[in-house]
């Protein structure tokens, strides 16, 4: 009665530690992800030339293990740095890098790296970003960055889209975040302080002169009118305007007024 007790929990035991074995030999593979394959021990340690499809991977727990490679884009707000131009001035670099892992390229970059993407993605890529700054800053001046800002950028950004390539990687975009020298930031403030105030004055310089060229337009039109006024102000049509406001009435005090001037 005892053996078939005792059978009866071995084999519960060995039906729970089967269920355990069963559900860790298997792993799910989701969309958007891609599975690899690692052996870990064996002359042939290392990464199968295969990329797991999504789906669900089976796999012996004790001698292999299964990593999963995100292949959708993901963006990366990395930490700001510091970094000096040709003439020595210092710049800080605050990048976002939007990138992705090509596709049937996560063997590869595993058997290189030895790491999941979210650790390559933390150090590996970070220090190439930065060395692709230093390189190009090295190569220009302060000025001329200002100057060519946007070749800069697109140089820079080339560049890393080259060396990711290689690497397994497909760059989506980078931004740089570059912010200027406070010495320059406060220069380009100047300036532009300067060039709005130029602005302002010769706006209201504008203006000015466009109010004195219409005071000297009317005061133009006021002295030709006048003078057609005077030249056509002749004794007939004083003598007619006269006539015209006269009431008719005999003036209380003074002369009575003469109509027409004798000419003998």
């Amino acid at each position: 009665m005892r053996s078939k007790v005792t059978y009866a929990i071995s084999g519960i035991f060995a039906a729970i530690l089967i269920l355990i074995l069963f559900n860790s030999c298997n792993e799910r593979i989701d969309a958007g992800y891609e599975g690899i394959l690692v052996k870990l021990y064996g002359s042939d340690k290392g990464v199968q030339d295969v990329s797991l499809v999504t789906g669900r991977v089976w796999y012996n727990p004790f001698t292999e293990d299964v990593y999963e490679f995100p292949t959708y884009v993901q963006t990366i707000n990395y930490s700001a740095f510091t970094v000096n131009a040709k003439d020595g001035s210092v710049f800080t670099v605050d990048p976002t890098l939007s990138f992705k892992v090509k596709d049937g390229f996560s063997p590869v970059i595993f058997k290189k790296y030895r790491k999941d993407i979210a650790e390559i993605t933390e150090t590996t890529l970070f220090n190439y970003i930065k060395d692709a700054f230093r390189i190009e800053f090295n190569k220009y001046t302060t000025d001329s960055i200002i100057s060519n800002r946007e070749k800069f950028e697109n140089s820079i950004q080339k560049n890393m889209g080259k060396l990711l390539n290689t690497e397994g990687f497909s760059l989506e975009q980078m931004t740089s975040g570059i912010q200027y020298p406070e010495a320059i930031t406060k220069a380009i403030n100047a300036k532009n302080a300067a060039v709005q105030q130029a602005m302002r004055v010769e706006n209201e310089l504008k203006i000015a002169q466009a109010e004195a060229r219409k005071l000297i337009v009317l005061a133009e039109s006021e002295a030709k009118a006048n003078e057609l006024r005077k030249m056509s102000l002749n004794p007939l049509l004083i003598q007619q305007q006269f006539i015209e406001k006269w009431d008719g009435k005999t003036p209380i005090y003074g002369n009575a007024p003469a109509f027409f001037k004798s000419v003998q």
